[in-house]
Formats: structure tokens, C-alpha cells, sequence
């Protein structure tokens, strides 16, 4: 018997996480619901969520906050939750590591067809024990890099570098389409798709995070290229 995905509800209106909880269990997810920041920290480790959409304003401890820890040691799948719809409250919670960003009121069809898509993109990274294991799939090797998308993996220098779908999402693409330029208007339709109305400057935000995580090479990097977009930049 397959197992349940499962997902974390954090909200502290009881009346739209039953909701939520109600639309997802329809879709045979198993559902856990708490109402503030401290108590969803508590349980991630006996629950072992999947997924976990967080509501911003949390009494205490706010959406921002546990988005930070979870952050910090964990590279589990966060969608937010907000009732704020300015850009900035959207950049700052990408910028913290969240995959994707909800308005309220949301349609019930939107919320679980976002759910799906960000749990259809990640999986957890597996320790590899062999060079072999990196390069089973689809993958685009450079040197010192290795992304593999097939298994959402990213090898460094060696090592595995922890990176949410989105993030590897991006980094394949234009790895995968040497000195290409991309707009960033053709980098938030193919990532992000139909699925998400955004701001362009979440394709900044996350280019930050990578360039954060991959540093750039002898052989390669990720450039910008002033007043269009960016590309993966290979040097021979």
C-alpha cells in the first residue's frame, strides 16, 4: 500500500485550516493542522510533513520566523500563505526559502493544483554512494557540478548542496542551454508556468539564493546580463 503524502497546515484561523485540511484530504493527503509557529516547529520531526503551507501571520512566532528555521535545517518543501499581496511581502518570504506564495482568499482548486506541483518537483536528496548514482537520468555536468534533474540533485565540489525544487528547477534550465540569454519574463513562465502570477524579481530572488549556494567558477557561472536576463556562462 502506497503511503499518504502528508502536509503541515499551520494557520491560526481553525475555520480555513479545517478548510484546507477538508480540500487536500479529498485528495487522499494526510492532513495535520496547528495554529501557531512554535507548535508547527515541535511537530516536524514526529509528523515528518512533505509539504508544509504556512500562514504568515502567526501569533508569536510568524510565518517569516518558522520559514527561517525550518530553513535551517531542513530543505522541506514551504508554501506560504498570506493575506498580504504587496511584492515585498511575496520577495521576502522566497528569499527566506519559501517555494511558493498563496494570496487569501485562494480557489480551492488553485491551492491543491499548487500543492501538487511543488510536491511533484521535489524529492528529498539521497546520499549518493557512488559517482554513478549522480548520473542516472537527466543531468547536465559541468566541472565541479553535476545537476541532476531526474532525482533533484545538486553535486558541488563533491558535495550534495541542499536546494529547493525551484531553485534546481532554474539553475538545470539555464545550465542546460550554455550562454544562452534568458529573459527573466522567459525564466518565470518556464519554471514557474501558468500555475504562478508573480513578479519577475522572484526570478532575481532566486538567482540570489543560487548564487548564494553555487559559487562562480574558473569554468562557469551564472551572469547577469544588464537590462535583459541571465545565462549560464561557459568558458573555454
Amino acid at each position: 500500500m502506497v503511503s499518504k503524502q502528508k502536509i503541515l497546515i499551520v494557520d491560526d484561523d481553525n475555520n480555513i485550516a479545517e478548510l484546507i485540511s477538508l480540500y487536500l484530504t479529498k485528495e487522499c493527503f494526510e492532513c495535520r493542522i496547528v495554529n501557531d509557529g512554535e507548535e508547527a516547529l515541535k511537530v516536524l520531526d514526529t509528523f515528518q510533513p512533505d509539504l508544509i503551507l504556512l500562514d504568515l501571520m502567526l501569533p508569536g512566532m510568524d510565518g517569516y520566523q518558522v520559514c527561517r528555521e525550518v530553513r535551517h535545517k531542513s530543505n522541506l518543501p514551504i508554501i506560504m500563505l498570506s493575506a498580504k499581496g504587496e511584492v515585498f511581502d511575496k520577495v521576502l518570504g522566497l528569499e527566506l526559502g519559501a517555494d511558493d506564495y498563496i494570496i487569501k482568499p485562494f480557489d480551492s482548486k488553485e491551492l491543491v493544483a499548487r500543492v501538487k506541483a511543488v510536491l511533484r518537483r521535489f524529492q528529498p536528496a539521497v546520499s549518493p554512494t557512488a559517482a554513478s548514482a549522480m548520473t542516472n537520468g537527466k543531468y547536465v555536468e559541468y566541472p565541479d557540478l553535476i545537476i541532476n534533474q531526474t532525482n533533484y540533485s545538486v553535486t558541488y565540489k563533491g558535495e550534495i548542496v541542499d536546494m529547493p525544487p525551484k531553485e534546481l528547477e532554474l539553475l538545470y534550465f539555464l545550465a542546460s542551454s550554455p550562454n544562452q540569454v534568458f529573459t527573466r519574463e522567459q525564466l518565470l513562465d518556464h519554471i514557474w508556468g501558468y500555475e504562478y502570477i508573480g513578479d519577475t524579481r522572484t526570478v532575481d530572488v532566486h538567482i540570489k539564493r543560487l548564487r548564494e549556494k553555487i559559487k562562480d567558477h574558473a569554468n562557469w557561472s551564472i551572469s547577469t546580463v544588464w537590462g535583459i536576463g541571465y545565462k549560464f556562462e561557459v568558458r573555454s
